[in-house]
């Protein structure tokens, strides 16, 4: 598998509301102090999920603490009614959903940002150590193109796979980009423990959540011949394996809460892969 650069980041895969940063001093307004922001995900939500990994990756449960949100937020049309005093304090009669994640600040009360991309580099340029890179120099590129591989290639080809079975057309229809970008990542992961490095970076956290998604809601409007195609790659589902049972990505696995999310959002019909389950991702998990 080849990883090139993009000029276009990655995953904006939808408009956020906030796109504040932390800087390096006092001079950026937001700036790196411990204790000063507080994360706000539902680990249900894969971007939630992403950052939730993070935290855990860098260590960050005292610097920056994290409450958590329910899996399908109180108000179905509004979003999370425990979030509303940041948005209003943020943005005036502000009219769009109350969603996370969000990174607050404690000190004014208000938004940072709700861009999960933007909140990711940041907790690790300004939070993290230097015993662990997610990010490591001049690798930005093949992260932010692991990224576009995921949300275009698996996600997108997986949801735009499931919607041929609603629209009852040809239910047998390979969905040929996804499977052949895992079987590019399956050739691709033979001998390795991670995907871009020797160690773990964002790249991982970002297949690994990928992965997840593909196989405990996107497979349920799948056929199942096609499932049984996806589960066919052991190097790539032996990688999802072995990242689930690191503490910092099992543990947040929220498998009840993704399912409730999924059935409370989703309008699609159901397929015969529903019951085809690739990983027993509880088992592997850390307990």
């Amino acid at each position: 598998m080849t990883v090139t650069p993009l000029a276009a980041h990655a995953t904006d895969r939808c408009a956020s509301a906030f796109r504040g940063r932390i800087g390096r001093d006092a001079r950026s307004g937001h700036y790196a102090v411990p204790g000063r922001y507080r994360l706000h995900l539902s680990t249900a939500c894969p971007d939630g999920l992403r950052v939730a990994v993070t935290h855990s990756l860098l260590g960050l449960d005292t610097v920056c603490p994290v409450t958590l949100l329910p899996a399908v937020p109180d108000d179905p049309e509004d979003g999370h009614s425990v979030l509303r005093p940041l948005y209003e304090a943020s943005a005036h009669r502000y009219p769009g959903p109350i969603v996370g994640p969000v990174l607050s600040d404690g000190w004014s009360g208000r938004i940072v940002s709700t861009h999960a991309p933007d909140i990711l580099r940041d907790l690790a340029r300004r939070f993290g150590n230097e015993q662990l890179a997610l990010y490591p120099c001049a690798a930005e590129s093949e992260i932010e193109a692991v990224e576009l591989m995921c949300a275009e290639r698996i996600e997108d080809a997986a949801q735009r796979a499931g919607s041929v079975f609603g629209e009852s057309v040809r239910c047998d229809t390979a969905p040929t980009p996804l499977l052949e970008t895992l079987d590019a990542l399956d050739r691709w992961l033979v001998g390795r423990t991670y995907l871009i490095r020797d160690e773990v970076t964002a790249a991982d956290v970002e297949l690994w959540v990928a992965l997840v998604q593909l196989d405990t809601v996107h497979r349920n409007h799948l056929e199942a011949g096609v499932v049984q195609r996806i589960a066919d790659h052991p190097t790539l589902w032996a990688y999802a394996r072995r990242l689930t049972a690191h503490p910092a990505f099992g543990t947040h696995l929220d498998l009840d809460g993704i399912a409730r999310r999924h059935h409370a959002q989703c309008r699609g019909l159901e397929a015969a892969g529903s019951a085809l389950q690739i990983l027993d991702w509880a088992a592997h998990a850390p307990h």
